[in-house]
C-alpha cells in the first residue's frame, strides 16, 4: 500500500511539474508568431523584438519540457509496469505520433531561433508556425491517450485479456477528442493570461513603454477569447462525463441522492458517512442542466454506485470548484477588457486593471493544475475505467520514497533554474517609448 501511495504521488508530482512548461510549450509559440505576423504586416520594429524575445523563453520551457517529458516516459515503464503491460499495445499509436511531432517541434524551433537573417520573412514564419502546430499536436496525442483511460475503447476483452485491438479506434476513443480541445484552450489562456501579467506588471512600472504596450495587447486578446470560449468545450466534457463516466460526475459535484432537477453546488464540505454536503450554496436544476441540457434530467447520486468504487470525492469536489471559480475569474476578467475597448477602442491600461491582470496571471495554471487532479483523482480506483485497478497496475519495487526525494529534488532544481532564466529574459526587456501607442 505504502509503494502505491508513493507511486502515485512521485508520479502526480512528474505530471504537476511537466504540464507547466507542456502548456507554455503549446501556447507560447502562438504568440511569438502573432507578433511575426504583426511585424511583417505593419513593419513595426517593436513586434519583431517582442517575437524574438517570446522566441528565446519558448526555447527555455521547450528544453526543461523535454527533460521532465523524458522523466514520465521512464516512470511510466518503471512504476506502472502492469498498465504498460496490459495497455502498451493498444495506446502506443499516439505516443508514437507524440515523438513523431515533438522531434518535428524541436527541428522546426531550431529553425526559427537560428533563421531570423537566413530566410526569408514568410519562410521564417511558417517555421514557427510549424512549430506552434507541432507543440499542439505533441498535447493534443498525449490527451488522446490518458482519454482512453476515461472511456477504453478499440479492443475485445476475452478472459481480461484485451483481443482484436484497433489502435485508431483505441486513439479516436469518445473522451479523447472533449477532453484534448479542452485542454490545448486551457493552454492557451492559461499562457497568454500569465503573459499578460508579467507585462502589466511591467507597464506599471513604465507606463510608456510601447514594447510591454504590444504584448500585452496581445496576450490580452490571445488569453480573453481562449476564456470565453472555454466554457463551451467544458460543457460538451461535463455532458461526456456524465453519460460515461457518472461516478465521476457525482464526485465533481459531491452528488450522493439520486433525483431530477439535480442542483449545482457551489462550495461546501463534502460528508460521506451522512451522505449529503454542508454549507453549499445549490443553484437549483443547475446540474441536471449542466449534464444533459434538461433541467428535469435526473442525475445518478454517489449511492448508486458501490463505495468501493467512489474516487476520494472530497478531494475531487474541491478541485472542480477551484478550477471552475479561477475559469469563471478570467472569464469575468476578459469581459471586462472587452467591454473597456469596445467603449475607448484603447487597451485597457488603468492600474486597476493591471493589478487585477498582475493577481490573475497564474490562475490559468491552477486551473489546470485542478483540472488534472479532477480527470485522474476521480477516475480512481481505476487506472483503465472500469477494467484495470490502480492497485493492480503498480511496479512490485519497493524503496519509492528514495526516488520520489530525488525526483522531488531535481525538479525543484530545473524550476529554479527556469525561474532564473525567465527573471533575466524579463529584466533585460527593451526600454521603447519613443513610438506613438496609438495602434496599441
Amino acid at each position: 500500500m505504502i509503494d502505491l501511495v508513493m507511486a502515485r504521488w512521485q508520479m502526480g508530482m512528474s505530471l504537476a511539474f511537466h504540464i507547466v512548461f507542456a502548456a507554455i510549450g503549446i501556447a507560447l509559440p502562438f504568440l511569438m508568431c502573432v507578433a511575426e505576423w504583426l511585424w511583417i504586416k505593419t513593419g513595426d520594429d517593436v513586434y519583431h523584438e517582442l517575437a524574438k524575445r517570446w522566441s528565446k523563453g519558448a526555447a527555455i520551457l521547450f528544453a526543461v519540457g523535454a527533460v521532465s517529458g523524458t522523466v514520465l516516459s521512464f516512470e511510466l515503464g518503471l512504476l506502472w509496469p502492469g498498465f504498460m503491460k496490459w495497455a502498451g499495445e493498444i495506446i502506443g499509436l499516439p505516443f508514437a505520433l507524440e515523438g513523431f511531432a515533438f522531434f518535428t517541434e524541436a527541428i522546426f524551433l531550431g529553425i526559427y531561433l537560428y533563421g531570423w537573417k537566413l530566410v526569408p520573412k514568410l519562410a521564417h514564419l511558417t517555421a514557427g508556425i510549424v512549430v506552434a502546430v507541432s507543440g499542439a499536436l505533441s498535447g493534443l496525442f498525449v490527451v488522446l491517450a490518458n482519454g482512453w483511460m476515461n472511456t477504453p475503447t478499440g479492443f475485445r476483452l476475452v478472459d481480461g485479456k484485451p483481443t482484436d485491438i484497433d489502435p485508431l479506434a483505441a486513439m479516436l476513443n469518445p473522451a479523447g477528442i472533449p477532453e484534448a480541445v479542452h485542454m490545448l484552450i486551457a493552454c492557451y489562456a492559461a499562457t497568454a493570461f500569465l503573459m499578460a501579467g508579467i507585462h502589466a506588471f511591467m507597464l506599471l512600472k513604465d507606463k510608456a513603454n510601447v514594447f510591454h504596450r504590444r504584448a500585452l495587447a496581445i496576450a490580452l486578446t490571445t488569453g480573453s477569447i481562449m476564456s470565453i470560449i472555454q466554457p463551451v468545450s467544458g460543457d460538451v466534457l461535463a455532458q461526456m462525463v456524465a453519460h460515461l463516466q457518472p461516478v465521476k460526475l457525482a464526485a465533481m459535484e459531491a452528488h450522493y441522492e439520486t433525483r431530477s432537477g439535480a442542483p449545482l453546488l457551489l462550495g461546501g464540505i463534502p460528508d460521506d458517512e451522512q451522505g449529503k454536503v454542508i454549507g453549499a450554496i445549490e443553484i437549483p436544476y443547475g446540474l441536471s442542466i449542466l449534464a444533459y441540457h434538461n433541467p428535469n434530467a435526473i442525475v445518478n447520486g454517489l449511492k448508486e454506485f458501490p463505495k468501493e468504487h467512489w474516487p476520494p470525492v472530497a478531494v475531487v469536489h474541491y478541485c472542480f470548484q477551484v478550477m471552475v471559480a479561477c475559469g469563471t475569474i478570467m472569464m469575468l476578467v476578459s469581459i471586462w477588457a472587452g467591454a473597456v475597448f469596445a467603449k475607448t477602442r484603447k487597451l485597457p491600461d488603468s492600474p486597476l486593471f493591471l493589478r487585477t491582470l498582475i493577481w490573475t496571471a497564474p490562475l490559468g495554471f491552477l486551473a489546470i493544475e485542478t483540472g488534472w487532479m479532477v480527470t485522474e483523482i476521480g477516475r480512481q480506483p481505476w487506472v483503465v475505467h472500469a477494467i484495470m485497478y490502480t492497485k493492480d497496475a503498480v511496479t512490485p519495487m519497493t524503496g519509492l520514497a528514495v526516488s520520489f526525494t530525488m525526483f522531488s529534488l531535481l525538479y525543484l532544481f530545473l524550476g529554479a533554474i527556469v525561474a532564473w532564466l525567465i527573471y533575466r529574459q524579463i529584466a533585460k526587456s527593451p526600454i521603447i517609448t519613443e513610438q506613438s501607442d496609438a495602434h496599441s
